[in-house]
């Protein structure tokens, strides 16, 4: 029999969602951003031969981001914003469980090691999405320590635990993002290099009086480490703010057992 090898859902939306960004961003470069940026260019080319320097001096936005490094940028860009959109939705998610009271208890009511059934198959019931998340297999597995060991110290170190390893594990999938927060001003400096190397490849013609070819190639080389560095800026902001999500609701998850179930443990 043939082997599966499923693939996860997270997998698929990155891969999907890459492919999506590259050829619509491929698509807007070269059906609006470089036609208008060569236009912009040839114009300047021409005013330059006339010795109007006012006019080569002006600056546009199409021809700040024309070049290949800058579209590499965008689509590293996209890419991070749509993985980091994913990871949001599905924290915003599973932080709305904690709005529901999965171990119904009036105030002053214990549980005791004999009730831990009952309350473990009411969040059993729930469905594969939610029972999945990091509250329901916290507070299961806070029962389950309860109901063998007796011990309340025991079920604190074990939601912690998981609050713990939880807290590891969204922490090294956002691996990814810092990554392309790392190869973006990466390829701006690449970008710079390229954009130098031009400008020396076209050193001769400079002096022959001819340096719009030069000025262009260090239009290049700034233009690209310029789009990198901003570009880096914004998704270092939005992983912040995306550290910070997680954190507070890995946080806010712990609180809940103790509230919810730990302190309403009694071992007597």
């Amino acid at each position: 029999m043939r082997k599966s090898f499923p693939i996860s859902f997270e997998f698929a939306y990155q891969l999907l969602s890459l492919i999506l960004i590259a050829i619509v961003v491929h698509a807007v470069y070269l059906g609006i951003i470089r036609p208008k940026a060569d236009v912009i260019l040839a114009q300047q080319a021409a005013m330059a031969k006339t010795d109007n320097a006012q006019q080569t001096t002006e600056r546009s936005v199409y021809v700040l981001i024309r070049d290949y490094e800058q579209e590499a940028c965008f689509i590293l860009l996209f890419w991070a914003l749509a993985i980091m959109i994913y990871k949001g939705v599905t924290t915003s998610r599973n932080r709305a469980l904690l709005q529901q009271d999965l171990l119904p208890l009036a105030e002053g009511d214990r549980i005791l090691p004999e009730d831990t059934r009952e309350f473990a198959r009411k969040i059993q019931a729930l469905p594969n999405h939610q029972r999945n998340a990091l509250l329901p297999r916290a507070l299961l597995a806070g029962l389950q320590r309860f109901r063998t060991t007796r011990n309340i110290q025991d079920v604190a170190g074990a939601t912690h635990a998981y609050c713990v390893a939880e807290s590891e594990r969204l922490e090294s999938e956002l691996s990814m993002i810092r990554y392309i927060a790392w190869a973006i001003p990466s390829i701006g400096f690449i970008g710079t290099v390229r954009g130098i190397g031009d400008a020396l490849g076209q050193a001769h013609k400079a002096l022959e009086g001819d340096i719009f070819g030069v000025v262009r190639s260090l239009g290049v080389a700034f233009n690209s480490t310029l789009i990198a560095l901003l570009l880096s800026i914004v998704l270092m902001f939005m992983l912040h703010q995306l550290e910070l999500l997680q954190e507070r609701y890995v946080s806010e998850t712990d609180a809940y057992c103790e509230e919810k179930l730990t302190s309403h443990l009694h071992a007597a």
